[in-house]
């Protein structure tokens, strides 16, 4: 089956994410290689649901996607690994979020990875997930810049050895 990711976008964006065009220093695969056995490392989630935590963070920014469609709000928030579904909100224009927010495992399966690591499957899971919102500009430019390695920085700052990306 295939999944058609624009289905549900109005058709003029279509042109500008489908098949983008690698940037000029896109020369080398985007992915580094897993030396460690599962079993020995640490996990952390990154989901791109726009959560947050009611309360102690800033939504993401849907206003300013509303009047400028073309633009993501690029920001970050660090997701507690023992958040309860009842303390997140989400902020995603794309997305519903009703079951999201009724159990955040459905875009951040933290509970199925604190189930990996009780049964020895993973070695351990980081103290904090993170959570971005996917809908992003073309090009990616401050999301290259400044939130992927702002997100590296905290990932290897909690010692993760491996990210699960849980798109929504």
């Amino acid at each position: 089956m295939e999944v058609d990711s624009f289905a549900f976008l109005p058709r003029s964006f279509r042109s500008l994410y489908e098949r983008p065009e690698p940037l000029a220093d896109e020369t080398e695969p985007v992915w580094a290689p897993f030396d460690k056995r599962l079993a020995e490392a640490r996990i952390a989630l990154v989901s791109s649901a726009g959560l947050y935590v009611k309360g102690r963070q800033e939504p993401f920014d849907a206003e300013r996607e509303r009047r400028e469609p073309e633009w993501g709000d690029p920001s970050w928030r660090p997701i507690p690994a023992s958040v309860a579904s009842a303390s997140l909100g989400m902020t995603h224009l794309h997305v519903n979020s009703d079951d999201v927010l009724a159990d955040h495992n459905v875009a951040l399966p933290a509970t199925v990875l604190d189930e990996l690591v009780a049964d020895g499957m993973v070695g351990g899971r980081t103290d904090q997930h993170f959570s971005v919102m996917g809908y992003q500009e073309a090009g990616l430019r401050v999301w290259r810049n400044e939130t992927a390695p702002a997100i590296a920085a905290r990932l290897g700052d909690h010692g993760a050895d491996a990210v699960v990306l849980a798109p929504v």
